[in-house]
């Protein structure tokens, strides 16, 4: 695999597949940001650069991201990890984006380089991770890098994924239903995790150590079959859908803030 240098700390790295032909017209871009001003900053940073971007922002839930996608079809999404409906919930549109075999190239967009997200980033189909302390002047160059089949990550990213493969172990079949193998308490971390919550604040709000909190995620990652905080909030917010029939909305989080005040 031959790796060509950027000026930033970020590669673009050749992908095994055929690398797909951009045409002559304009790449049709879809932005989906937690906020609408942080979209529309993106998106006028994009226009401004040399490419031909159309580009669209949109400030929507995970559902509604979806939707926008399967209307759109565009040639690359920049997907922000957190949406209004939490911090997470953009592996949801991730997860469906690469469930319907679109054409659609994918770029996560992060708050800064957490291991373990960047790691699901690319578990769960993204073709580049793109942090928002980099500079946005490269964004467009990986936006065109993963359209044309390329795959773009910096060296600290990738020292990450190359651990991850080291320590690799085949992943369990998760059953439908495993929620109800759960104790009360480790139904409440899953919960919290799925809200988007780390140890530390996820501690805080049970008050109980950070220590307490690892020992039950790995008792409920035994149980489940999972091995990543991502996994299981996409598998507890399933679990809830299933349950209620329609999918969580932005209210269940705000409920659950006021509780706690």
């Amino acid at each position: 695999m031959r790796t060509i240098p950027q000026p930033s700390s970020e590669r673009i790295v050749n992908a095994i597949a055929r690398p797909k032909p951009v045409s002559d017209g304009r790449l049709r871009v879809l932005v989906a940001d937690a906020t609408r001003m942080g979209g529309q900053l993106i998106a006028a940073s994009l226009r401004r650069s040399r490419y031909r971007f159309d580009v669209q922002a949109v400030s929507a839930d995970a559902p509604d991201a979806c939707r926008a996608l399967e209307s759109q079809k565009p040639d690359v999404a920049v997907i922000s990890a957190e949406l209004p409906d939490g911090r997470l919930s953009g592996f949801r549109v991730l997860h469906q984006l690469r469930a319907t075999a679109s054409d659609t190239a994918a770029v996560m967009l992060l708050n800064n380089n957490e291991p373990e997200l960047i790691v699901d980033s690319f578990r769960f189909g993204a073709r580049g991770v793109f942090c928002r302390d980099s500079s946005y002047s490269t964004l467009p160059k990986c936006i065109l890098s993963v359209r044309q089949g390329q795959v773009w990550i910096s060296n600290t990213q990738l020292e990450f994924l190359l651990e991850v493969l080291i320590k690799f172990k085949p992943m369990q079949l998760i059953k439908t239903g495993g929620m109800r193998f759960l104790t009360q308490r480790e139904q409440q971390v899953t919960n919290l995790v799925a809200e988007g919550l780390r140890n530390k604040e996820i501690s805080l709000k049970l008050n109980v150590s950070e220590h307490t909190v690892k020992n039950y995620m790995f008792r409920i990652f035994e149980k489940l079959g999972l091995s990543t905080r991502v996994e299981l909030a996409l598998y507890a917010l399933s679990e809830s859908e299933m349950l209620s029939g329609q999918p969580l909305s932005p209210s269940v989080r705000d409920r659950a803030d006021s509780a706690e005040g």
